[in-house]
C-alpha cells in the first residue's frame, strides 16, 4: 500500500493541552465522526482508543502521544494525540517537534492551567500554528468569553474569536458562526452526528455582529485591499475571510478560537471544517533546515518527494509483536521498504525492514512513506529518538531535539539473578523509548538508581516493569535528583605526573572557575605560548566536563560553572591525552572545594485550588515544607481559591495524601518544575551527611 494523496490536502497535527481539558475526548470524537471508528470510546470508561496502555485505561489519562490518521471531506489528518500531565511533557516536546499544527484545548472552566502555558510555550519554541478549542462549554461555570481573555492575556497573542457558544452550562444547545453568521443546533439527537443549520436566535444576534465586527476589524491587519472593502462597508465574501484567517493562522498571527463540548459531542464537526481550512498543509509550512555533517554548512529541504531523503526519528516504542518501532516523520524523499538509511546523527547505515502506518495500536504495512507524512519503522537497531535518516550520498544532520533533565531517582533492587538480567533488558527498551528517563548504578551501594521526571513517571515505569516485563523487584524511597554550584571565583593546579623507568606520564593545567548561568556550562582556552598544545585542550575539556558529573558535596552532578584554562605546562615525550584528562579533573576537584560550593534543590511551582475555607491550614502546611506562597487568587465562576506556592520538590512527595486530609478531599492541585535554588545550610547538612 502506497500514500497517494495530494499533500495540499495532508494535515499533520496535534492536539495538545492540560490534563483533563478533554484531549483524547476530542480525539476520539474526531476517529468517529471521520468515520475511523465506529463506536466512540470514553476516557473515563477506559475505552479511548488513544489511551491504549493499561495504565492509561486505569488512570485515565493519556502517558504517551499516540499517532493515528482520518480523512475528513477529502483531507487526510494525521493526528497525535499528547499527554497533558507535567511528567509526560517530553512526549508533547517530541510531536510538536515534528507536526506542522496544534488544536489547543481548554477547559471552558478552568481556562489556561499551568500545563496550558507549557505546552504552548513549546508550541512556539517550533513557530506551529494553532487553533484554539473552548471545551466544556457544557459544564457548570463554563466561561467563553473569561477564557478568550485570559488566553489573550497570558500568551500575548491575537484571539481571532469565529464562533461563540449558543447558550453555555445545562443550556449549551449549539454554536452561532461568525463568519457565515449562521446557528448550528445539536438537539437533534445525543450523539451530535445530525445537527442542522438554522438562523441565528434574536437574543444572541447582537452579540454574534459584535464578534463578526470584531473579527473582521482583526483581519484588516491581514491585508489593505481588505482594509480599503471594510472601511467602505463593501459586502465581504466569505472565502475571501476564510483565506485570510488561513493566512494569518499559519504565519503565527492569530489564532482562531471554536468552542463545543466534546463529552456531549457538541462542535467536533466544525473543528474538522477549521483544521482543514485553517491548518497548513506540509507544502505550507517552512522548509526544515539542518546542516552538513562534514561542513557545518547549512541545508535546507523542501517538502518534495524529488529532493534526497531526509526523516526525523522523534519517538521509539518496544512492541511486544513487533519489536522496536521507530516513529518519523519524513520531511523530503521518499522512505522506501527495503531500502537502505544513513543514520547520519550516529554516522551508521540502517535497513528498512518494513514500514506501518499507526492507528493508536494497530499498525498498518505500507510501501513507502512520502514526504510531508508520518508513519513507523520496524527494524531499526541503532537510530534513536531525535537521529537523523538520510540520503548516504545526500546527507544531512536536522536540528536535534533538547530534553530536560530527571528532577526525582529511585533504587530498585531485583529479587532474584533472573529478575536482574531481566531488568536490565527491560530498563535498557524504556530508557531508549523515554530520553527523559535514565538508569546507572551507584557505585557506592550496587543499586540501580531509576530517575526520571516526577513520582508519576517513576511509577509509571516501575507498574511497567512488573506488569509487562515481569520483573520482581524492591522499590525504594524517592530521592531528589540535587546538583552543586560555586559561590566564588576560585583558581586551582592539577597535576598528573607517573615516573616507571619507560615512558611516563605528564600533564599539567591551571584553571579558574566562575559562577555561571542557570544550568550551563562554558569552557574557554586563554593559555599563551602554547604552555598547554593545542591538541590536548580537547582533552583538558573532557576532564573536566567528566569530573562535573560528581561534585565535592555530596557526588552530586555540578552545574553553573564557567572553567577557563589559563596556563599549565607539558613534557615533549611523557604528555598524553589520559594525563591532561586527569589532570583537568584533578584541578576541577580542587576549584571546586575553594569556590565556596553549595547544594542545588529542584523547586516546583504548585496551583492548588481549595474551598476558601481551608485556606489557611493549607498555607500552614505549605510553610511546614519550606514553601513560598506566591499568591492567593480568586477565579471568576469557580467557588473557592487557587493558591499559587513554590515548593521544594523533596518536601512534597506523597503531598496529595496529606492535602486530601486536610481538605476532606476537597482540593485538588497540580505542580510542575520551575528552577534550581540554593538548599538552606540545615537542610544541606542533613543531605551530605
Amino acid at each position: 500500500m502506497t500514500n497517494k494523496i495530494d499533500l495540499q490536502k495532508v494535515r499533520n497535527i496535534g492536539i495538545m493541552a492540560h490534563i483533563d481539558a478533554g484531549k483524547t475526548t476530542v480525539t476520539e470524537r474526531i476517529l468517529y465522526y471521520s468515520g475511523k471508528l465506529h463506536k466512540m470510546g470514553e476516557v473515563h470508561e477506559g475505552s479511548a482508543t488513544m489511551d491504549w496502555m493499561p495504565q492509561e485505561k486505569e488512570r485515565g489519562i493519556t502517558i504517551t502521544s499516540a499517532v493515528t490518521t482520518s480523512f475528513w471531506k477529502g483531507h487526510q489528518i494525521n493526528i497525535i494525540d499528547t499527554p497533558g500531565h507535567v511528567d509526560f511533557t517530553v512526549e508533547v516536546e517530541r510531536s510538536l517537534r515534528v507536526l506542522d499544527g496544534a488544536i489547543a484545548v481548554f477547559c471552558a472552566v478552568a481556562g489556561v492551567e499551568p500545563q496550558s502555558e507549557t505546552v504552548w510555550n513549546q508550541a512556539d519554541r517550533y513557530h506551529v500554528p494553532r487553533l484554539a478549542l473552548i471545551n466544556k462549554m457544557d459544564r457548570t461555570g463554563a466561561d467563553f468569553y473569561g477564557t478568550v481573555k485570559t488566553i489573550r492575556d497570558k500568551f500575548s497573542i491575537v484571539p481571532l474569536v469565529i464562533q461563540i457558544p449558543w447558550g453555555s452550562e445545562g443550556n449549551f444547545q449549539g454554536i452561532i458562526d461568525v463568519i457565515n453568521m449562521k446557528a448550528y443546533s445539536y438537539t437533534v439527537d445525543e450523539l451530535g452526528v445530525n445537527y442542522y443549520t438554522v438562523e441565528i436566535p434574536e437574543d444572541y444576534l447582537s452579540e454574534a455582529k459584535k464578534a463578526r465586527k470584531k473579527m473582521l476589524e482583526i483581519l484588516t491587519e491581514e491585508d489593505e485591499s481588505f482594509l480599503e472593502d471594510y472601511l467602505y462597508g463593501k459586502e465581504i465574501d466569505v472565502e475571501r475571510i476564510h483565506k485570510l484567517i488561513r493566512q494569518g493562522t499559519i504565519n503565527n498571527r492569530i489564532v482562531p478560537v471554536l468552542c463545543g463540548a466534546a463529552l456531549k459531542n457538541k462542535g467536533i464537526q466544525l473543528l474538522l471544517d477549521a483544521i482543514n481550512r485553517y491548518m497548513p498543509s506540509p507544502l505550507e509550512v517552512l522548509p526544515v533546515k539542518g546542516e552538513n555533517p562534514n561542513t557545518g554548512e547549512e541545508m535546507i529541504r523542501k517538502t518534495d518527494v524529488n529532493e534526497p531523503l531526509s526523516s526525523l526519528v522523534f519517538k521509539v516504542l518496544a512492541d511486544p509483536f513487533f519489536g522496536k518501532l521507530s516513529f518519523v516523520r519524513v520531511y523530503s524523499g521518499i522512505l522506501k521498504n527495503g531500502s537502505y538509511v544513513y543514520n547520519s546523527t550516529q554516522n551508521v547505515r540502517e535497513r528498512v525492514n518494513r514500514l506501518v502506518k499507526i492507528h493508536a495500536d494497530h499498525k498498518e504495512q505500507v510501501d513507502e512513506i512520502t514526504a510531508g507524512n508520518l508513519g513507523a519503522i520496524i527494524g531499526l537497531k541503532k537510530s534513536g529518538t531525535g537521529d537523523t535518516l538520510c540520503d548516504e550520498k545526500n546527507q544531512i544532520i536536522l536540528e536535534k531535539m533538547e530534553f530536560p533533565e530527571p528532577v526525582i531517582s529511585i533504587a530498585i533492587e531485583p529479587k532474584s539473578q533472573v529478575d536482574k538480567e531481566k531488568m536490565a533488558i527491560a530498563l535498557d527498551k524504556m530508557a531508549e523509548e523515554d530520553p527523559t528517563f535514565r538508569r546507572n548504578i551507584n557505585k557506592d551501594t550496587g543499586q540501580t538508581i531509576i530517575s526520571g521526571m516526577g513520582e508519576l513517571h517513576l511509577e509509571i515505569i516501575i507498574d511497567r516493569l512488573l506488569r509487562e516485563h515481569k520483573v520482581e523487584g524492591n522499590i525504594g524511597e524517592p530521592q531528589v535528583a540535587f546538583k552543586e554550584t560555586i559561590r566564588k571565583n576560585a583558581r586551582a593546579q592539577g597535576k598528573f605526573i607517573r615516573q616507571s623507568g619507560g615512558r611516563g606520564q605528564y600533564g599539567d593545567v591551571i584553571i579558574e572557575i566562575e559562577p555561571y548561568k542557570e544550568d550551563l556550562f562554558e569552557f574557554i582556552d586563554r593559555t599563551v605560548g602554547g604552555s598547554v598544545p593545542k591538541d590536548y585542550i580537547p582533552a583538558v575539556k573532557q576532564g573536566i566536563q567528566e569530573a562535573m558529573l560528581s561534585g565535592v558535596l555530596a557526588s552530586y552532578p555540578v552545574t553553573n560553572i564557567k572553567v577557563s584554562l589559563v596556563d599549565g605546562s607539558f613534557h615533549p615525550v611523557d604528555s598524553s591525552e589520559l594525563a591532561f584528562r586527569i589532570a583537568a579533573s584533578k584541578a576541577l576537584k580542587e576549584g571546586l572545594k575553594k569556590a565556596d560550593p553549595v547544594l542545588l534543590e529542584p523547586i516546583v511551582e504548585m496551583e492548588i485550588r481549595t474551598p476558601e475555607e481551608y485556606v489557611g491550614p493549607i498555607i500552614s502546611d505549605l510553610n511546614s515544607r519550606r514553601a513560598k506562597v506566591e499568591g492567593i487568587h480568586d477565579k471568576k465562576k469557580i467557588k473557592g481559591k487557587i493558591i499559587i506556592a513554590h515548593v521544594p520538590l523533596q518536601e512534597v512527595f506523597g503531598y496529595a495524601t496529606g492535602l486530601r486530609s486536610i481538605t476532606q478531599g476537597r482540593a485538588n492541585y497540580v505542580m510542575q518544575f520551575a528552577y534550581y535554588e540554593s538548599v538552606p545550610d540545615n537542610i544541606a547538612k542533613q543531605v551530605i551527611t
